[in-house]
């Protein structure tokens, strides 16, 4: 039997904490067993990006980009990776070009091997400076087909994706499932076609949302898939990843044998599933839900809505907001529910069910999405939304980014008095009220970086 082995990328650093305890972990609980998670032999660890900047300086006091150097110190042999989104960095919004330029290679300076890169829309313009700029700065530009369910997200729109970003030079592609949707045999069939047409390396993210990712990852192994994204089995599960010794025990009998090491792994583990109960107010349950796979919600915005809905008051019209998500996502031309797409779409939900009135009440979000400002929707969105929404309006047709200002020269001079690293003009940009309550914090408590 020849050997084929699959490479596991690690999200426990980043995507399992995100989903299951609200990114709350912290840099001090990474450290205990960084050389140990650096020995087991991961293909990359995705430990940077997504929520995690953001909650690091809002919630934890901490500072992201002293997380990425002080975890590259002390793992040497693993990549590191980091989830991108495009143009809008970590952000809602697009930023401009040498933000998105400073950003990247302040990652790759900074110890990030691989810079893992989507657009909400699949909108490729919005992907091509990070992924030029990843390259141009050393990196690894893991460019992202991210998946959804609609008459038009098919298998040639999926490879017709892919073909303009492999155009575009990417090193790696990701098939992004953020609600955990994708069947097995979907999965089977795209990644069949992706590797009959490419010849790169194809990593496939997932979720159990559903309760199916773990089998989808065994049929796109099947495929051709050559990663697949799992977690330490303590932060697995519901709206996490599949556990990565479940993943490496099943794949010990087959020629995709990963070649890890079994009893290293638990002994990590064992860390992580101590270090749990510290974070129990965040902490949610690994928990199925098979309504993601109805409402192509993924299980982090199932939760948000939730929460916000109890909030308001209205939790007991959490079933009509479900039911009113799909119907704005197709008046939206179906773009896929990830970030920032889906708390867009979300919003505009539950102000259409608490209003009564479909529109009645419009975020400002949903008006700049209509007008262009996050780029094409996957289709057009009919002349009778539009004008409900934005009336007569223009339509951006061109790449967002086009319109806006640069931003790095302006947002130093407004922190000069904060700054102790270059970094800090970024993060200032990208969330600049918790930057700023970050950068009071460092100060009054003598913290340097």
């Amino acid at each position: 039997m020849s050997k084929k082995p699959v490479g596991i990328t690690d999200t426990t650093y980043r995507d399992a904490h995100q989903s299951r305890m609200a990114t709350r972990m912290t840099t001090a609980d990474m450290l205990p067993v960084a050389r140990e998670m650096d020995a087991i032999g991961f293909w990359a660890l995705e430990m940077w990006g997504g929520a995690t900047f953001d909650s690091a300086m809002r919630f934890i006091k901490e500072d992201p980009w002293s997380r990425l150097r002080v975890l590259r110190e002390n793992i040497s042999d693993t990549k590191f990776m980091m989830l991108l989104r495009g143009q809008n960095i970590l952000g809602y919004q697009h930023y401009p070009d040498d933000v998105v330029e400073a950003f990247v290679r302040a990652t790759v300076k900074n110890g990030c091997d691989i810079i893992r890169i989507f657009d909400a829309l699949n909108d490729v313009r919005n992907m091509e400076l990070a992924m030029k700029t990843t390259k141009d700065a050393g990196g690894h530009a893991q460019a992202c087909v991210v998946y959804t369910i609609s008459p038009v997200h098919d298998i040639p729109h999926y490879v017709e994706t892919a073909r303009a970003l492999v155009d575009m030079g990417a090193d790696s592609l990701c098939v992004k499932d953020m609600a955990g949707i994708m069947t097995p045999t979907m999965g089977y069939n795209l990644v069949k076609e992706l590797k009959k047409e490419f010849d790169l390396p194809i990593d496939i993210h997932s979720h159990m949302t559903s309760g199916m990712a773990a089998m989808t990852y065994l049929k796109c192994i099947e495929a051709g898939a050559d990663v697949v994204d799992c977690c330490l089995s303590s932060l697995s599960g519901g709206t996490s990843q599949p556990p990565a010794e479940t993943m490496v025990a099943v794949l010990q009998e087959t020629e995709f044998d990963t070649g890890l090491d079994l009893e290293k792994m638990s002994e990590v583990n064992k860390h992580f599933a101590d270090i749990v109960g510290n974070y129990a107010e965040f902490l949610t349950q690994p928990d199925t839900e098979p309504r993601a796979l109805i409402y192509q919600i993924p299980g982090g915005m199932l939760s948000n809505l939730r929460s916000q809905l109890n909030g308001q008051g209205m939790g007991h019209k959490y079933q009509e907001v479900l039911e009113e998500v799909p119907r704005v996502r197709e008046e939206m031309g179906y773009p896929p529910l990830v970030t920032p797409m889906s708390q867009i779409v979300g919003t505009q939900a539950v102000l259409n069910v608490a209003t009564g009135t479909r529109y009645g009440v419009k975020s400002k979000e949903i008006r700049d999405y209509v007008r262009g400002l996050y780029g094409r929707p996957p289709v057009p969105i009919s002349e009778e939304i539009k004008q409900q929404i934005i009336g007569d309006e223009e339509v951006l047709t061109g790449r967002p980014a086009e319109l806006l200002d640069p931003r790095m020269e302006s947002a130093a001079e407004e922190i000069s008095e904060y700054i102790q690293q270059p970094e800090d003009v970024l993060s200032y940009i990208l969330f600049p009220q918790p930057a700023l309550e970050y950068f009071e914090y460092r100060k009054e408590h003598g913290i340097t970086v």
